[in-house]
């Protein structure tokens, strides 16, 4: 027992693994997803020649008999909501016999490739994405003209892997195809979103709500309100969304969401109930056993948290969450299982590159704090060529500030914090970064503030950085009482 207590243990264990996430042995059976099939109408009985009608009881509802499981994956994968996994291996099964029997069946295809691409996503396996081209591309020779069901999941290919040019290109193809089809428009909004293309993106958020409503327009509607600062509507939408939803695995996607945005408002205990209820419905929703980590270390609960995020890089090895489990490793003066995780997310990049994954973010980011500033600089740069998205703008600032270019860190730091040009998300790391380079600058009351800020946005945004930002903030030390400056009128009412 105490191993279980103690966090010193469980670094050693990471150490003497190599940083194998070992995983836990998750007990109990998982929650069935299907209900029985009811009797839904009149039993009609002939017996010995003579009819004899059985009505149904009054105790039994109808219901319609529950979809199989190929069945399930299929609606999840068409409508571009999370599958859960078990679903998903039978639809694969099932497709990739499909197009060996019927290899010019360019629907069976687009579905494998599809299915690839969600598998990919939900296991962080890169390997699938390159499958998942092959039968895509497949569909596409087998049927060139309007095959929407392999642009779109081309599309959703290309934000998989952080390719939101591409996710452009294909998700525009796919619109020019079919306008009126609506799973083309959150491929869209991802694609844009990645791009800062924010106009873009409000004009295809208010299209998608013409053509649908419903859990998936919700839930996506309410990350549009997120990124734009209005936390409220935000929160609403998601919990809506999530109320709604047809599939545990659904439901548990929107609640992961609903954390990660209280978690966002330094609301950590409501985000853990979230992240918990996430784990609940949908065993393998690792981003929510990672939301776990951030809200246990956040309470104290560190062998707990420790514990949550190697649940979660054992059945999505991530690199964000080997970055975020190093740093608490690091917070807790535990090095050398730090260094095992930072190890892990290098390892974690190059095979993510493998299957075509751009990685250059998370390992930008890592590089800035952890490894080589000027390495991160240039990856970053290239990065912003790429796709000038908000956290690219906030991670070169950083990484500028980190290389001592802080008036050209100031620059990227406000894009990330500029609500007239899309920077409108409140997040406590980019207020902090903005805070420290101003600080650097001598911009002492702007530094001020955006400090203040962070703490206010979350308290608890990170292990390493609360205890930076309250160093910094009592460096300031208070705003000075100075009289006005002689001939200025003061303020009135």
């Amino acid at each position: 027992m105490e191993n279980e207590r103690n966090p010193l243990a469980t670094a050693r264990r990471d150490v003497w693994e190599g940083g194998q996430a070992a995983g836990l042995k998750e007990g109990g059976k998982r929650r069935r997803r299907g209900r029985r099939a009811l009797v839904t109408g009149v039993v009609v009985a002939l017996l010995a020649g003579a009819g004899v009608w059985f009505w149904p009881t009054e105790d039994a509802p109808e219901q319609p008999p529950a979809p199989a499981p190929g069945a399930q994956a299929l609606a999840a994968v068409t409508f571009g909501v999370p599958a859960a996994l078990p679903d998903l291996a039978v639809l694969i099964g099932q497709r990739e016999a499909a197009v060996r029997e019927h290899p010019a069946d360019a629907r069976s295809w687009a579905v494998l490739g599809a299915a690839y691409v969600e598998q990919g996503r939900r296991t962080a396996d890169a390997t699938y994405y390159p499958r998942a081209e092959q039968a895509l591309r497949t569909s596409l020779k087998a049927r060139p003209k309007a095959n929407v069901d392999a642009l779109g999941a081309l599309a959703a290919l290309a934000n998989a892997r952080r390719d939101f040019r591409a996710a452009r290109t294909w998700g525009e193809a796919a619109l020019k195809a079919a306008p009126k089809r609506w799973t083309t428009y959150p491929l869209l909004l991802d694609a844009y979103t990645g791009l800062n293309d924010y106009k873009a993106t409000g004009r295809v958020l208010e299209k998608l709500t013409e053509l649908r409503s419903g859990p998936t327009v919700l839930a996506r509607t309410g990350w549009v309100y997120r990124d734009k600062g209005w936390r409220e509507d935000a929160a609403a939408n998601l919990a809506d969304a999530a109320a709604g939803a047809t599939t545990p695995a659904e439901q548990a996607a929107w609640l992961e969401r609903s954390g990660q945005l209280a978690w966002e408002r330094g609301e950590r205990e409501d985000a853990l109930r979230h992240f918990q209820e996430a784990v609940r419905l949908d065993p393998d929703q690792r981003a929510a056993q990672a939301g776990q980590g951030r809200a246990l270390a956040s309470l104290g609960r560190t062998t707990d948290a420790l514990n949550a995020y190697r649940v979660a890089l054992d059945g999505q090895p991530c690199p964000q969450y080997a970055l975020e489990l190093g740093e608490l490793y690091e917070s807790l003066g535990l090095g050398q299982a730090a260094k095992v995780q930072y190890d892990l997310l290098r390892a974690r990049v190059r095979a993510d590159a493998a299957g075509g994954v751009d990685d250059e973010l998370v390992l930008g980011v890592f590089e800035a704090d952890h490894g080589d500033p000027a390495s991160a600089v240039r990856r970053l740069r290239a990065e912003w060529r790429r796709q000038p998205g908000i956290e690219v703008a906030d991670a070169l600032g950083w990484a500028l500030h980190r290389t001592g270019d802080d008036k050209e860190a100031l620059r990227f730091a406000t894009a990330a914090t500029d609500k007239a040009h899309g920077g409108g998300v409140r997040s406590a790391l980019f207020a902090f970064h903005r805070g420290l380079i101003e600080r650097e600058l001598e911009r002492y009351g702007p530094a001020r503030r955006h400090l203040q800020d962070a703490l206010r946005v979350n308290p608890h945004f990170s292990p390493l950085r609360v205890p930076l930002t309250k160093a910094a903030l009592a460096s300031l030390g208070e705003v000075p009482d100075e009289p006005l400056p002689t001939g200025t009128p003061a303020p009135t009412a």
